[in-house]
């Protein structure tokens, strides 16, 4: 449904909210102004109410979780039948049926589906510890502390995966806390504007990533390469289509292990039931969460059953790696029903065309400001940029703020603030898509210096 808002935005009762949380929040949590920010109170679908009973359109899927839309009904039903029977569980301990079956649901969708055999799962709870099992799986697997990961990723905020490797304003003000295990390079981009096929010249700049990979691999403790398939706070950043198989050649041919961070682009969001699969990539270890329980915390670190054994001794009583919340029967439940609607063929090709549809409806804003058009499936950003060509992190906060005004929940990414993105539930519809382009062009086509 469209937006229809009843108040100014924010209303009366998101500002109120607003202050009583700064009055009890740390600061540096929750970003607050006066256009800043709205109180959700119930979601359904692609909409979104706060408050103040204002109805939003999501492009945010809120942070990529919602992909099957907000409470989808056969999961809602999911995590209702299971909080009427058992919440909280111990998941290394004496676990439930629920944690069997999502380990089973997991290896089949994963290295089984990808011809490796049965596949082994570390559960967690958020995305940054399914990215630290894999990186203490590595290690214990190759006996090599180090990680060759890309500028700009991201992978979490936890001080392993920061120190592993992380944009600089989230891992320099713990810098002097840090462990000097990881190895930076740049992520390469694709440039020639192909979504998945990518011309020579586009492809030439690998050789020169290749080299420069072969010399850390070569003169550092190397165990593991770290990768987005697409970066996505990043600025949802495609890299050429040959670069994952890049990857996995020179980790097959040294040692390495491939560990992909799927946790934003997997589970249909590029169009494929995980973004590798558009390059036939088969990664060592694969990292999952957002989407996976459609909801509740839940992540998965996934690898086969010979790697993962060799790498981890038997419990003897005493897990080397867990959490209390690990295999929570509600987010198991949740994920159950959510992995079940990911299962499904025609979802990928849902996203796809739905995402080619975003796209032409987005390159038809002829102005100099709306820059180019990055991702895939939905996964999607748009460059805004000033007058020079240049990035406009100015102007592209202010389409935030514009666009909640007008009832779309919108948020910016990349190093240079100036990429909108776009991230929506899968079944987005036409008049939805439309909203936003409009929404945009209006907007760009209001600052100085447009050309309409």
């Amino acid at each position: 449904m469209l937006p229809e808002l009843q108040t100014e935005i924010p209303g009366p009762k998101s500002r109120s909210l607003a202050a009583r949380l700064a009055a009890h929040e740390c600061r540096n949590v929750t970003f607050m102004n006066p256009d800043f920010p709205i109180f959700w109170q119930r979601a359904a679908g692609n909409n979104v109410w706060d408050a103040d009973g204002n109805r939003y359109l999501d492009f945010t899927s809120a942070f990529g979780v919602t992909g099957l839309g907000h409470s989808p009904p056969s999961v809602v039903s999911a995590l209702h039948h299971q909080a009427d029977q058992l919440i909280h569980g111990m998941g290394d301990v004496h676990p439930t049926e629920l944690k069997v079956a999502v380990c089973e649901k997991i290896s089949h969708l994963t290295f089984e589906r990808w011809g490796c055999g049965p596949g082994k799962t570390i559960l967690g709870n958020t995305g940054f510890e399914a990215i630290e099992a894999a990186l203490k799986t590595s290690l214990l697997a190759t006996g090599k502390p180090g990680v060759i990961t890309f500028e700009n990723a991201y992978h979490g905020l936890g001080y392993g995966t920061l120190a592993a490797g992380a944009m600089d304003r989230f891992r320099r003000p713990f810098a002097s806390q840090l462990p000097d295990f990881g190895y930076s390079l740049p992520f390469p981009h694709c440039t020639c504007g192909q979504s998945r096929e990518c011309t020579p010249t586009c492809l030439s700049q690998l050789d020169s990533l290749e080299a420069a990979l072969r010399k850390k691999i070569n003169k550092y403790p190397v165990g593991a390469i770290l990768a987005e398939p697409i970066q996505g706070r990043g600025g949802k950043v495609v890299p050429p289509s040959g670069f994952l198989p890049m990857l996995r050649l020179i980790c097959d041919e040294t040692g390495t292990l491939l560990i992909l961070d799927e946790i934003l682009t997997g589970l249909n969001r590029c169009g494929s039931l995980f973004a590798c699969e558009a390059s036939t990539t088969i990664p060592d270890l694969v990292c999952l969460g957002k989407s996976l329980a459609s909801g509740l915390p839940l992540s998965a670190c996934v690898g086969p059953a010979e790697l993962m054994d060799r790498a981890w001794p038997a419990s003897d009583g005493e897990a080397l790696h867990t959490t209390t919340h690990l295999g929570n029967p509600p987010a198991c439940a949740m994920a159950l029903a959510a992995l079940d609607l990911h299962s499904a063929p025609e979802l990928a090709r849902q996203v796809c065309d739905r995402g080619e549809y975003f796209r032409s409806q987005i390159k038809k804003i002829d102005l100099p400001s709306c820059g180019r058009i990055r991702g895939r499936g939905l996964l999607l950003g748009v460059e805004i940029l000033d007058a020079d060509g240049r990035p406009d992190r100015a102007a592209t906060s202010g389409f935030v703020v514009h666009s909640l005004k007008k009832g779309l929940i919108v948020l910016a990414d990349s190093p240079t603030g100036n990429v909108l993105s776009i991230v929506p539930p899968f079944d987005i519809s036409e008049d939805e898509m439309n909203c936003f382009a409009s929404c945009l062009q209006e907007y760009l086509t209001s600052l100085p210096g447009s050309i309409s």
